[in-house]
């Protein structure tokens, strides 16, 4: 069994005062619904379980009445289990289809707040935001999930390996042997990515099953496109996710329409990109003219970068095999960095509670990531290997002079001046080593 951070989350979610029913947002097989069915089953005398993708019979439920008792009631008998307040835990699944049982969540929160509602769903951004739908603002409380980071994955490949780097307290170099013992567990870790059933295959060392996983997610999420939007959306969908690898193979990752199609312009692909940022599949990074607080207030929002939402399924979806992993440092060279990029913001992203941005200086430097830390913005530079030759953050230190300099590569960790250096695998401690910096 892989352990997930989020459970602390959700434990404090039930012992909190003023609880709200809970939204667990998150993309397709993240591990959403084994998760709520976890934390339910050892933290609740009952867990009830409904899932309106399995029955959508169960939406007349939520059609007939908006009493949450009679609700309840109802939802006892479909489930064979007794809902109680305060001991038994009431899942309900794939809420996304039953736009009733959402806005249901109001009366819940307002008459009924005893009761321990979740709710999961794969495309709940896409519902609500659907125009015409009612959504109980202020009546919900919100956790988002993501693929598992490799600290989740270590502590299920090596417990010991994952409590050193938990004790990690200080910024100095680590010795050698738990080095080369972190980067051969991170090597596993870019090859499954952090979706859990391929992690799990990976685990007990089926690559070729990993990548079966892998490509049976990818086909799923196409099924996806033309379940819940229009046809022409769908294709735009379509054309939009698959152009990713090449729009990230490019050595400055902007986003160019004409790789989806030739003579592909913005207006008629912005709803597909909205499409899939909602569906929680992939992250876009706008240009920041000035890098200062607020970063919004100078967004170009005309220039972008896409990458997805992990690193496993954007392998499959370049249809990279694992061995590229094995080879020499110079096969890939740049698509070995996008990897690389698309790793350090998905574990950013986990950290930070904030949208990321890029900066660039005309064609002199560019840096890969601006990280809002408190009230000061410090740039951030990944490299893919132990190679760091580069000017951008010299450039970008005489122009802002920041308090820190963040560069991921895969040399050691150390602190020279201003410049901290992170290993690749370290990019989950990003906060925690923040906070160590003298």
């Amino acid at each position: 069994m892989i352990k997930r951070d989020i459970l602390q989350q959700l434990v404090c979610w039930k012992e909190k005062t003023g609880r709200k029913p809970l939204l667990l947002f998150g993309a397709r097989q993240v591990g959403k619904t084994w998760i709520l069915k976890h934390f339910g089953e050892n933290n609740f005398s009952d867990v009830a379980y409904i899932s309106f993708d399995e029955d959508n019979s169960l939406g007349e439920i939520f059609r007939r009445t908006k009493d949450p008792k009679r609700i309840v009631e109802q939802l006892s008998y479909v489930c064979g289990v007794s809902i109680r307040p305060q001991s038994t835990l009431l899942i309900l699944d794939e809420i996304q289809e039953c736009p009733e049982a959402i806005a249901s969540l109001k009366y819940f929160c307002e008459q009924t707040p005893e009761y321990a509602v979740a709710c999961a769903g794969s495309l709940l951004g896409l519902t609500i935001g659907h125009s015409g739908f009612s959504f109980p603002v202020g009546k919900v409380d919100h956790l988002s999930m993501y693929p598992l980071s490799f600290s989740e994955f270590l502590q299920a490949k090596d417990e010991n390996l994952y409590n050193y780097l938990q004790s990690i307290n200080a910024i100095e170099p680590i010795p050698q042997l738990f080095f080369d013992r972190l980067a051969e567990a991170f090597t596993a870790y870019r090859i499954c990515g952090g979706m859990p059933e391929s992690a799990t295959s990976l685990l007990v060392g089926d690559t070729h099953q990993t990548d079966f996983i892998l490509d049976r997610i990818l086909k799923d999420y196409t099924l996806d496109f033309v379940k819940h939007a229009t046809p022409v959306l769908a294709n735009k969908v379509s054309h939009v996710w698959n152009s990713l690898p090449s729009q990230l193979a490019k050595e400055n990752r902007k986003f160019i329409y004409q790789l989806i199609r030739p003579g592909a312009r913005a207006r008629e692909y912005e709803d597909a990109l909205i499409w899939l940022r909602n569906a929680g599949l992939i992250h876009q990074v706008n240009l920041c003219k000035e890098p200062r607080i607020p970063l919004k207030a100078y967004d170009d929002l005309s220039v972008f970068k896409v990458y997805a939402f992990d690193i496993g399924i954007l392998r499959r979806l370049a249809e990279i095999d694992a061995s590229v992993y094995y080879t020499p440092a110079d096969t890939m060279k740049e698509f070995k960095g996008a990897l690389a990029e698309n790793y350090i913001l998905q574990s950013l992203v986990k950290q930070f509670s904030t949208s990321f941005r890029y900066w660039t200086s005309g064609n002199k430097a560019e840096i890969e990531f601006l990280l809002p830390y408190k009230d000061e913005v410090f740039p951030v530079e990944v490299k893919a290997g132990i190679n760091i030759t580069g000017k951008s953050l010299i450039q970008y230190e005489k122009t802002y002079n920041p308090r820190y300099r963040i560069r991921y590569s895969m040399r050691n960790l150390d602190i020279n001046g201003n410049l901290l250096n992170i290993p690749l695998f370290l990019c989950d401690l990003t906060s925690k080593l923040l906070h160590l910096c003298p």
